[in-house]
């Protein structure tokens, strides 16, 4: 786990966009995640940014508590394990290559899929998905490729991002519920993590090292989310998605 001086900078920058991510532009982490398979090993750098993810989640856990959707929650989370052990499945099996680019092609689709939903919607003037039975099969699907994804590859955000704009989320409760779920997750990740040799004593002093600027990019996302309107903070989360799926399949 031995990084040089330029790699350990490189590092700390995309730890401070993990904070960021946290409290701000959801995307965004994708863009730390790709940095750190760059610099690390992919399938060690799994575990070493996961304890980075969950002081993050901390700090968004604090700021938005009070913002969460339960109910959503609560829907989510039966299909979300499902996904994290299936996706531990995964990790046991594949190599570094066929797992980056499976996440980013799935990541693209949902992209496309979700630009596509959003144009009709406005056509049609609807808001949420017509019917109970459709948002149950829209949670069940979500929660597990959710789920998959950040077991494979803390990669989560993109499909819960794109969830919760199908959902019809203000930005507050996007945050509360996005906060709150990942929290959860990665807590109930981290076991698995621990059991598949991705987190080790080596990876947890380098994070040690990398905290002060997750800390500092959860302070800077605090400021600025206060600065963007609910259209603006969309297309800002997409581009990041589309960004970071891009160097996953490359």
């Amino acid at each position: 786990m031995d990084v040089s001086t330029a790699e350990f900078v490189a590092l700390a920058l995309a730890a401070l966009v993990v904070g960021f991510s946290k409290t701000a532009i959801g995307g965004a982490g994708l863009i730390a995640v790709a940095v750190f398979a760059a610099v690390v090993p992919a399938r060690e750098s799994t575990g070493v940014i996961l304890p980075l993810l969950l002081v993050g989640d901390v700090f968004a856990i604090t700021a938005y508590r009070r913002h969460a959707d339960w109910g959503l929650l609560v829907r989510l989370f039966p299909s979300v394990a499902v996904g994290v052990l299936v996706g531990a499945g995964f990790v046991s099996l594949v190599d570094d290559t066929v797992m980056r680019r499976s996440i980013g092609i799935v990541l693209l689709a949902l992209v496309v899929i979700h630009v596509l939903r959003r144009r009709r919607l406005r056509r049609r003037g609807e808001a949420l998905p017509a019917s109970r039975t459709r948002r149950l099969l829209l949670a069940g699907g979500f929660g597990f490729l959710a789920g998959f994804t950040t077991m494979v590859a803390n990669a989560g955000g993109a499909p819960m991002a794109i969830y919760l704009f199908t959902m019809a989320l203000p930005v507050m409760a996007f945050l509360g519920t996005g906060a709150w779920f990942f929290f959860i997750v990665n807590l109930f990740k981290l076991p698995f993590s621990i059991g598949l040799g991705l987190i080790s004593v080596d990876s947890l002093w380098l994070d040690l090292r990398l905290v002060p600027a997750v800390v500092v990019g959860a302070l800077l996302g605090r400021w600025v989310i206060g600065r963007l309107d609910a259209a603006r903070f969309e297309d800002l989360v997409l581009g990041a998605v589309v960004v970071s799926s891009l160097n996953l399949v490359r």
